[in-house]
């Protein structure tokens, strides 16, 4: 236990976190089980350690803890927790669990006989609590860490502290809003930027982003979707020749049956292999109407921005691709999206979007909905600058 503190100790003492993530004030830390899921590269780790800096400071009543170290190949986490709280615990946040066998048995054991402490655990999106950990179901409430989003970005950019807007906020006042931030920064300065390197907390590595990128997302193949889906490693260049086609592609209506020629492999292996590319969070798949993954896809994004330049070189990148990949990434936290044959998006079920630039001035003259346009500082009417739809969370 002593070896642990030390370890949580010095993490503390070495952490930089430069700007606080909106998911820390949104997350209910009263209840007494709660679960972090977000995709590899998101900053899971950074994210518990400043939880744990900013309520607990230095108190022995918290302590972090990575599941992948060796020790908890002989001792349980069960049998852990309940030294720690019998030793003062109040706080355990355990890294990592799903590589840890048995974690949903011994999370939901902890929850019913450990009254006097509180787990915050986090892991993979591809962990499935509702299916494969049933035991956790009723008592768990699990959030979802996203990268960055653009006005986490301007923040860190820029010393300021902008706060996020609900989407009805935006939609109704979206014309002062967007004076008030002109009114202190540039935002179409920093735009470009992020959609490049700015998803991904990384970016503030002395390192090439796009290569750390391309690191990050052969784990995500070779080990959370591998691991956790059982997928034999002989099959994963199968794998990734899918999330290239849908990488140089993208957004585009898939074919089933040429892309299962293309892959060479079934169409059935191809819809689940969409459908880990999305629980891997590097790819989204858009729906004309509620998800089902035994249904194909009317339309294939990428993730995030960032993730269009890790497939394609720069100089392919069209920017109508980029805008479209920030807009649905941006709104699909909070907010429904689906597929419309008319607009670019439906919002919600009754919010009809188009993205661009000039190429929409005609449509917006004869088609209800809104525009998000893009180089474009401050709106009017239904026209709303693309940039502000990264400050909804």
């Amino acid at each position: 236990m002593q070896a642990f503190i030390k370890t949580h100790r010095y993490l503390l003492e070495h952490l930089s976190v430069p700007v606080h993530r909106h998911l820390l004030d949104y997350i209910d830390w009263d209840h007494r089980l709660i679960g972090v899921q977000g995709a590899r590269g998101v900053g899971k780790t950074t994210f518990l350690l400043d939880y744990a800096k900013t309520y607990y400071g230095n108190s022995r009543s918290c302590l972090y803890v990575n599941l992948n170290n060796l020790y908890f190949s002989e001792i349980s986490v069960v049998a852990f927790a309940d030294e720690f709280r019998k030793t003062g615990g109040k706080i355990l946040l355990l890294d990592q669990v799903y590589k840890y066998p048995g974690w949903a048995e011994e999370l939901r054991y902890c929850y019913d006989h450990f009254e006097d402490l509180k787990i915050v655990f986090s892991g993979s999106p591809l962990m499935r609590l509702d299916e494969e950990n049933a035991e956790l179901n009723g008592c768990a409430k699990v959030y979802n860490l996203q990268g960055f989003t653009f006005r986490e970005y301007l923040n860190l950019k820029t010393g300021n502290d902008f706060q996020p807007v609900s989407l009805d906020e935006l939609l109704a006042n979206h014309q002062q809003i967007a004076e008030e931030i002109v009114a202190k920064v540039r935002p179409l300065a920093y735009f470009t930027d992020y959609l490049h390197h700015g998803y991904y907390p990384f970016f503030l590595e002395k390192r090439n982003y796009l290569e750390n990128l391309l690191k990050t997302i052969n784990l995500v193949l070779e080990i959370d979707i591998s691991y956790l889906q059982q997928i034999e490693l002989k099959y994963l260049p199968k794998l990734r020749k899918l999330l290239y086609i849908a990488g140089k592609s993208a957004p585009f209506q898939p074919n089933i049956s040429r892309l299962s020629n293309e892959v060479e492999t079934s169409r059935a292996t191809v819809m689940n292999y969409l459908n880990y590319l999305r629980q891997g969070r590097l790819i989204n798949l858009l729906y004309e109407d509620t998800f089902d993954p035994l249904k194909k896809p009317s339309c294939v994004y990428m993730q995030n921005p960032n993730l269009v330049y890790s497939v394609a070189r720069t100089s392919e990148v069209e920017m109508d691709v980029l805008h479209k990949t920030f807009f649905y990434n941006q709104l699909g936290y909070l907010n429904k999206v689906n597929y419309s044959s008319d607009a670019d998006f439906l919002i919600n079920g009754d919010k009809p979007f188009y993205i661009g630039g000039r190429n929409i001035e005609k449509k917006s003259q004869d088609k209800e909905g809104y525009f998000a346009r893009d180089m474009v500082e401050v709106g009017n009417g239904n026209q709303i600058p693309l940039w502000l739809f990264g400050f909804l969370f």
